[in-house]
């Protein structure tokens, strides 16, 4: 990959493939675009992390599932478990409405928020937990057909990703999550175009989310500016595998 590829990743030195441990009622799950009633059990959910963490994973994406939709942290003790066992950084998301909870969960080890909603809802959570503890808060951009959604992927928030990019790079959020709800946990390919011009529009990371089905996938989003990836359905079910996804990038840098 070229240098000018790697630039404006902040934090992110190199590409980083990162597993996601997405909870459900305390189990793994993976999602179909986001719907409840379609998900797919993997049990345990600091035996997931371990697993990743063997495998070579230097972050962890956790996520409550239930928080997201529900507004509420239903499965903090089992995120907590992973939590007390990873020696990783993790960044959790689902269900964090406050800059309050939030810095909380920073100080109790989290090393990134994830916020959705709250940032959508109330934008300024995003500068009050920034002054606190910089380059902390990663803003999720979930979109569907070109908009950003809310309240788990239920609810159209009436602005593109391009649009909420540049408000929270400016309130000082580390990093943008970009996840295609399009093509989420389907194992059909990503999209890259959404991709390319939300890193064109900002200064701050994006990571990319949804779709990943195969080693080409993660190099396309590399090779759209990507800072990272999340990746999911494919590592769970075997259609790729940590290590390959890692190397399908540094082999091409």
């Amino acid at each position: 990959m070229s240098t000018d590829a790697n630039e404006g990743r902040g934090g992110f030195e190199e590409f980083e493939v990162i597993p996601a441990v997405d909870i459900q009622d305390g189990e793994v799950v993976q999602l179909v675009q986001g719907e409840r009633g379609t998900e797919k059990t993997y049990g345990e959910p600091v035996e997931a992390a371990r697993r990743w963490i063997d495998a070579g994973a230097e972050t962890l994406h956790l996520i409550d599932l239930d928080g997201a939709f529900e507004g509420e942290r239903e499965n903090a003790a089992a995120i907590d478990a992973v939590i007390d066992t990873v020696d990783v950084p993790t960044q959790l998301g689902g269900g964090i409405r406050t800059a309050e909870e939030a810095i909380d969960l920073l100080e109790r080890g989290v090393d990134r928020v994830i916020l959705g909603t709250a940032a959508v809802e109330t934008p300024e959570i995003v500068a009050e937990i920034s002054e606190e503890h910089p380059g902390s808060v990663v803003v999720s951009l979930d979109a569907k057909d070109g908009e950003v959604v809310v309240e788990g992927w239920t609810e159209g928030a009436g602005l593109s990703p391009v649009e909420a990019a540049e408000r929270y790079a400016d309130l000082g959020a580390a990093a943008i999550l970009f996840t295609n709800v399009d093509v989420e946990g389907r194992l059909e390919g990503v999209a890259t175009e959404p991709v390319r011009e939300l890193v064109e529009a900002t200064e701050i990371p994006v990571i990319a989310s949804g779709g990943v089905a195969t080693l080409e996938d993660v190099r396309a989003l590399a090779d759209a500016g990507a800072a990272a990836v999340v990746v999911g359905s494919a590592l769970y079910e075997g259609t790729v595998t940590l290590a390959a996804a890692q190397d399908a990038v540094d082999g091409t840098e």
